[in-house]
């Protein structure tokens, strides 16, 4: 999934060619800056991470009495107190949960109200802020790496249902993902296709918080390694077997070969950062 954006559209250019298309045809398109491409490569990306591997271990989380985005807030909220706070994005309940719980929380939005700051003040706020939650949103509208840049001195939480399970953020500074897990995929596929939204959270999916700490992202990635190695013997076999029995033409799975090689080695790079940011300065 991907949060969809706030443009409207009545068409679509590429409606109706999209299904059956290689992952990795797609998965591009969240570089683009056309928006509706982005949230499409990025739903694309979403679900090529979620056929691979489970969500990490985490802390789940139900809504007891508040909405699921709350529920989010609700979770830190004893850390929040007495902090000052920054959310990048507006939710529902939000300003009023704040006010309760008298947590100093400043909301930017692309779109503000009455309550809201314009997203351009995160130049100014971000710098002195002690918690940052970033709407995953702002992978596919390119204002993540800056915003995540700003918030490099404070505890970062990435949210949303768009948030991708990856080890990698840590690296941009993100120090907690909260991302959704799904509980009922036939529900949420009804509920994304007669309109979506927050509708989701009605017994599709629930909210799961992950600490992308050094330590927990150097476990996630080595699990995350050894899955694939064993992909990797495993396709290996398969196409040592296709030739010994002597087949002329390429291994039919060569492709998804390719491909799991690449991610190897894309897993090697990130625990080969996490290693060398692990080692004593001398």
């Amino acid at each position: 999934m991907a949060m969809s954006p706030d443009a409207s559209t009545r068409t679509l250019q590429w409606s109706g060619e999209l299904k059956g298309q290689r992952v990795s045809a797609l998965t591009g398109w969240l570089r683009e800056f056309d928006v509706w491409k982005s949230v499409v490569g990025m739903a694309v990306v979403n679900a090529g991470i979620n056929a691979r591997a489970s969500a990490p271990e985490g802390i789940d989380l139900t809504s007891e009495g508040f909405s699921n985005n709350l529920a989010v807030f609700e979770h830190f909220r004893s850390e929040l107190t007495g902090k000052h706070v920054v959310v990048i994005g507006r939710y529902p309940g939000l300003h009023e949960w704040a006010q309760k719980n008298q947590i100093d929380m400043a909301v930017l939005e692309r779109q503000p109200g009455p309550q809201d700051y314009p997203d351009s003040a995160c130049e100014y706020l971000l710098p002195d802020a002690d918690w940052v939650f970033i709407t995953a949103s702002s992978l596919t509208n390119k204002t993540f790496p800056r915003l995540a840049q700003l918030a490099r001195g404070s505890t970062t939480v990435l949210m949303g249902p768009t948030t991708p399970w990856l080890p990698e953020l840590y690296h941009f500074g993100i120090d907690y993902l909260a991302g959704v897990v799904m509980d009922d995929s036939a529900q949420i596929r009804t509920t994304l296709a007669e309109g979506g939204g927050v509708r989701l959270f009605e017994g599709g999916l629930h909210y799961r918080i992950v600490a992308v700490s050094h330590a927990a992202c150097s476990d996630w990635s080595r699990a995350l390694i050894a899955q694939t190695a064993r992909e990797k013997e495993s396709l290996s076999k398969g196409m040592e077997l296709w030739y010994a029995h002597g087949n002329k033409a390429r291994f039919p799975h060569y492709i998804q070969l390719e491909a799991v090689n690449r991610r190897l080695s894309r897993l090697d790079t990130c625990f080969k950062k996490l290693w060398d940011s692990s080692k004593p300065e001398h």
